[in-house]
C-alpha cells in the first residue's frame, strides 16, 4: 500500500498492532478489507464503497447494521486504506467538547497532512446539538464523518446531517460467515488459538455460531470464554467440550421453593381438574388454595392462562369470561371475589379445548430459536422516509382489503423458513371454522 507505514493502522503486511493479551475480538480483526467476511455485497471489486476506498477518496457516511457485523472494523479498514488519521468516539461519552477538540487538531494539520476521519460508534446516541456541531465541519470536508448505528438513521440522525452522508447498510452475518469468524480464530497461530489452545470441533462451532444469533464479536466472546473454562478443567489437551461452551453460554438458573410443596401440588392438581373437564374436581382444588390463604388473583390468573393455552379457538370467548373474572375479583375483592371465580372455574372446565395456537407459538419460538434474527421481507417493512423507499423498504406489498376476496397471496415469512406451518387448528368447536378457512388460503399461497 503507498505512503508511509507509519500512517497505517492496520498495514496489510504486518500483524495487527495490539497486545498479545487484549480480548480474542480485539486481536483477531481483518488486518484488511480483503479479510473482512460477511459484507461482500458492500465489499466485492466494483462495488460503490470498494471502488471509494481503492480510489482513495471516501466520503462522510453512515455504517447501519447490527451488533457484532463489523461495523467499528470497517471504519478502521477505510480509515488505514485512504491513510486518513483515525479519531475513534464513542457517542455514549463524547459530546460537543470532544467533537470539537476534533475539529482544533484537524485545522492544526499542516496542507498535505492525511485527512482526518472521526469515528463516532452509537451515533444515534448524540442529541439534535450535538449533531448540529457536526454539520460545517462535514459540510467543508475539514472532517470525514464514519457514524455507526444499529438504529435507522432515518430515526436518529438529524435530516441536515443525513444528507450530508452516504448511508451504507451492513448485512446481518449468515451462519457460513459467522463460522468462517470462528474457525479463523480457532485455526490462527498467531492470534488465535492454534498453538496455544484446544482443537474446537465442528460440532462445538455450530453449537457457538448458534448461540452467537450473528454477532461476531459475541462469537468469539463465547470461544474466549469457553477456552478458559476448558483450561481450567484439568484435561487441556483435550478438545475444547460443549460442557465448556454452555457453562460459557450460561444456562438458566432454576429456583424452587421447597417450603411451599404443597401450594405447587393444588395448583397442579387443579389446573389438571380443569384440562379433564372436572369441574368439581376444579372447584374443590380452587377451594383448597383459597382456604389455605392463597392470592386468589393466582387463581384468577391461572384461568386466563387457561383459557387460552388450553381452550384457546376452540371457544374464543372462554379468555373474554377468564378476563372478566380477574377483573372482578381485583375490583371487589373477597368473599364476594370468589363468585366470578368460580363462574370461570366452570365455564372453562367444561368447555371444549384446543392448545393449537399455543402449540403455534411454542413452534414459532423453536423456528426463532433455531434461524435467529432473521430479516424482515422487504415487502412487510414500514417505510415512512425517502431513504427507507429508496432501499426498497415496503416495495411489492399489496394491501389485503384492495383484492378480491379481502385476500392476497404473498408469502410473508422470511425466505429461510419457507412455508413453514406453526398454527394447526384442530377442527373442533368454534376452531372447525378457522381451520376451513386457513386450508383455503395456505392453498392459494402454495
Amino acid at each position: 500500500m503507498p505512503g508511509d507505514d507509519s500512517l497505517e493502522l492496520f498495514p496489510d503486511a504486518a500483524p495487527v498492532r495490539v497486545p498479545h493479551n487484549a480480548p480474542l475480538a480485539e486481536r483477531m480483526r481483518p488486518r484488511s478489507l480483503d479479510e473482512v467476511v460477511g459484507q461482500e455485497a458492500l465489499l466485492a471489486p466494483g462495488t460503490a464503497l470498494r471502488a471509494l476506498a481503492d480510489a482513495g477518496r471516501l466520503p462522510s457516511m453512515i455504517l447501519w447494521g447490527p451488533p457484532g457485523c463489523g461495523k467499528t472494523t470497517l471504519a478502521r479498514l477505510l480509515a488505514d486504506r485512504c491513510q486518513a488519521r483515525f479519531e475513534p468516539h464513542s457517542a455514549v461519552m463524547a459530546g460537543v467538547k470532544e467533537i470539537r477538540a476534533v475539529v482544533e487538531r484537524a485545522r492544526r494539520e499542516p496542507r498535505g497532512a492525511p485527512p482526518t476521519l472521526l469515528f463516532l460508534d452509537e451515533i444515534h446516541r448524540l442529541n439534535r446539538a450535538q449533531q448540529d456541531a457536526l454539520l460545517p465541519h462535514v459540510e467543508t470536508g475539514l472532517l470525514t464523518l464514519i457514524g455507526a448505528t444499529t438504529e435507522n438513521p432515518s430515526f436518529e440522525v438529524i435530516a441536515p446531517l443525513l444528507s450530508r452522508c452516504r448511508v451504507f447498510a451492513l448485512e446481518r452475518l449468515s451462519t457460513e460467515a459467522l463460522r468462517e469468524v470462528v474457525v479463523r480464530a480457532a485455526r490462527d497461530p498467531e492470534r488465535g488459538y492454534a498453538r496455544s489452545g484446544p482443537e474446537v470441533p465442528e460440532e462445538v462451532v455450530d453449537a457457538l455460531v448458534h448461540a452467537a444469533d450473528a454477532d461476531a464479536r459475541r462469537a468469539l466472546g463465547l470461544l474466549e470464554t469457553a477456552v478458559a473454562i476448558h483450561a481450567q478443567s484439568g484435561d487441556a489437551a483435550a478438545p475444547l467440550s460443549l460442557a465448556a461452551l454452555r457453562e460459557a453460554v450460561g444456562q438458566p438458573v432454576l429456583l424452587h421453593d421447597r417450603d411451599r410443596e404443597e401450594h405447587y401440588n393444588l395448583a397442579s392438581a387443579f389446573i389438571k381438574s380443569l384440562r379433564a373437564n372436572d369441574p368439581d374436581a376444579a372447584l374443590y382444588y380452587g377451594a383448597r388454595l383459597l382456604a389455605a390463604g392463597d392470592d386468589p388473583l393466582f387463581l384468577a390468573r391461572r384461568l386466563v392462562i387457561f383459557a387460552s393455552e388450553d381452550v384457546g379457538n376452540a371457544d374464543p370467548t372462554a379468555l373474554s369470561v377468564a378476563t372478566a373474572a380477574y377483573q372482578s375479583l381485583e375490583r371487589i375483592g373477597m368473599p364476594e371475589g370468589r363468585i366470578p371465580l368460580a363462574q370461570a372455574i366452570t365455564y372453562l372446565a367444561c368447555a371444549p379445548r384446543s392448545n393449537a395456537a399455543y402449540l403455534g407459538m411454542d413452534r414459532a419460538l423453536e423456528a426463532v430459536s433455531q434461524h435467529g434474527s432473521l430479516p424482515v421481507p422487504m415487502h412487510l417493512r414500514n417505510a415512512p422516509t425517502g431513504l427507507m423507499k429508496s432501499m426498497g423498504y415496503g416495495k411489492g406489498y399489496a394491501y389485503p382489503h384492495d383484492a378480491p376476496e379481502g385476500f392476497v397471496a404473498t408469502r410473508n415469512l422470511p425466505d429461510a423458513l419457507g412455508d413453514a406451518r406453526f398454527y394447526e387448528p384442530r377442527g373442533e368447536a368454534a376452531e372447525a371454522e378457522i381451520a376451513e378457512r386457513l386450508a383455503a388460503w395456505r392453498k392459494h399461497r402454495e
